[in-house]
């Protein structure tokens, strides 16, 4: 039971920036990947590494976006949100592979830096910040209202960080010749993606083993609960997540004789939604606890 929230006219608002920002990314990545190849430039080829995590992140929201309009079916009675964690397991698992290559390469070029064609360099690093300024334009807006886009935000942002350090070190190697700053900005990025990914990853698992959301106090829900007017016990209290912005629940609550059930589950839905975001919940009201409650 929810309270009225349109999910549809707001995921086909999200959709629209989503495809600008994708095809902004996903096109200068090509070009990212093949000048850093030219060039032999690590650093780039390591923010072309970031850009595609970008790219990805961008093709998890869209997806989520598009399925999360998707009705349910007999076969997936909640239909398809689990796709965005199982999408975002798969990207934090190529992420990691990434950056361990990323990092065996720039050990051996500390020994034999290669020479690099800083203009080159420059002009392609400088162009993707370009385009990821434009891609934070696009997701700004849908960042405040819903966590998929958010992600989404933040990983463009994080990349445009990766852009200004490759531009710096771009105008270091033209002026010093210093070429040794090439895998270390290399190394610098490559370990500011895997946090990046490990955090993905753990929350892609929590969502898939049906964890309690982040910024859901279990202990919080239950003081809830008890603390209604006629409800003396609350046990099999399950909370977990459909996809990455939608929490289920479900609990049975023993009430006192004489007290209206409707009413009582009607005000509780409706500070579930309100206090904790909890829209999809499923409340069973008893006359007495159950033989054996798991908890």
């Amino acid at each position: 039971m929810g309270s009225g929230h349109d999910h549809g006219s707001t995921a086909i608002r999200h959709e629209r920036p989503l495809w600008w920002a994708l095809g902004l990314t996903g096109g200068f990545l090509i070009a990212e990947v093949v000048g850093a190849f030219l060039t032999n430039s690590l650093a780039l080829l390591s923010d072309a590494a970031h850009m595609g995590t970008d790219t990805l992140a961008l093709m998890i929201a869209l997806t989520a976006v598009r399925l999360s309009r998707k009705p349910a079916d007999a076969k997936r009675s909640y239909g398809y949100a689990r796709m965005e964690a199982m999408g975002a397991m798969a990207n934090g698992l190529m992420l990691f592979a990434v950056a361990a290559y990323i990092l065996w390469e720039a050990a051996g070029r500390f020994s034999e830096p290669p020479q690099i064609a800083t203009t080159g360099m420059l002009a392609i690093a400088a162009l993707g910040l370009v385009v990821n300024l434009v891609a934070m334009r696009l997701l700004k807006a849908g960042s405040g209202e819903s966590l998929n886009m958010k992600g989404a935000y933040l990983e463009v942002w994080s990349d445009m960080l990766g852009s200004v350090a490759v531009i710096a070190g771009a105008i270091v190697i033209r002026f010093t010749g210093w070429t040794v700053v090439d895998p270390i900005l290399a190394v610098l990025i490559g370990l500011w993606v895997l946090p990046r990914t490990w955090t993905l990853l753990r929350e892609a698992g929590n969502v898939l083993m049906e964890g309690v959301p982040g910024g859901i106090d279990l202990a919080a829900v239950r003081t809830m609960l008890m603390a209604a007017p006629g409800v003396g016990e609350v046990h099999d209290l399950h909370v977990w997540s459909l996809g990455s912005s939608t929490p289920a629940m479900t609990a049975h609550l023993v009430v006192d004789a004489g007290v209206d059930a409707d009413a009582l589950r009607g005000e509780l839905v409706r500070q579930l939604d309100e206090r904790f975001g909890i829209e999809h919940c499923t409340l069973q009201i008893e006359s007495a606890a159950c033989a054996n409650p798991s908890h």
